[in-house]
């Protein structure tokens, strides 16, 4: 992957620790799935909150990163392992409890807001159609890629929160516009009314396609919550990121 003059003075520790260390997440990346370039995004959601996802050794990361980073984009965090702040009445251990509370210090510290929430484009994280993100939450990035019609690919809690130092994603998958073209086209010849037909409808393709893109004829209508839970349940039963749909 080619870097620019700017990205690779990053690389070296021209920004400090933390950019550096997200340059080389994001170098990797771009490596690893041939990605040509870095691009810019316009917001990013990380995921891999929870201390029980973290642990020690996630939380000592998140804490370097905090000590000289700053996100330079919008961005949002994925539900914590507890309620950050009821947390005490709901039986959390406080051992637990405290360890949470130093992962969210950490991430408020990097510029982070503390959304705590899978759902960003809900409250204030909305872009346009056509931009480029780096969104983690499964339902999120396909309600991303298949509703906003944005460009996101699912991206790992690290990779997130490099895009996020950064304010760049390598340019691969999902953002490339011949990879989100359809593969498989679904007919349903049955007629969904409530968002637990929807749901269970994307679990029954989502079962049969696997991670294929599919182009879904058939639903002669649909709402903008049935549209939500569709995607949520196709991500989790199929593995797909997107989807198109005639309605």
């Amino acid at each position: 992957m080619e870097l620019s003059k700017d990205e690779k003075e990053i690389l070296n520790g021209r920004d400090g620790n933390a950019a550096a260390k997200s340059m080389q997440i994001l170098y990797a990346l771009g490596e690893i799935f041939g990605a040509e370039k870095l691009i810019k995004v316009s917001s990013v959601q990380v995921a891999g909150v929870s201390y029980n996802n973290l642990g020690d050794a996630g939380l000592e990361y998140i804490n370097s990163l905090a000590i000289d980073g700053k996100v330079k984009v919008k961005t949002m965090i994925n539900p914590a392992g507890m309620d950050l702040v009821d947390w005490d009445e709901m039986s959390i251990p406080e051992t637990f409890a405290k360890k949470q509370i130093e992962v969210i210090a950490a991430f408020r510290k990097l510029g982070i807001q503390i959304s705590a929430t899978c759902t960003p484009y809900l409250i204030g994280i909305k872009p346009q159609k056509g931009e480029h993100i780096a969104w983690s939450e499964s339902s999120a990035v396909i309600y991303a890629n298949s509703i906003l019609g944005v460009k996101t690919n699912r991206e790992g809690g690290p990779s997130a929160l490099a895009a996020a130092i950064i304010g760049k994603t390598p340019y691969y998958g999902l953002h490339l516009d011949t990879n989100r073209q359809a593969q498989i086209k679904v007919n349903v010849e049955c007629t969904p009314g409530s968002q637990s037909d929807f749901s269970a409808l994307a679990y029954a393709i989502g079962k049969k396609i696997r991670n294929k893109i599919p182009l879904i004829y058939g639903i002669k209508q649909a709402t903008h919550d049935q549209l939500k839970n569709f995607g949520a349940a196709l991500a989790t039963y199929g593995g797909t990121a997107i989807y198109h749909i005639n309605c």
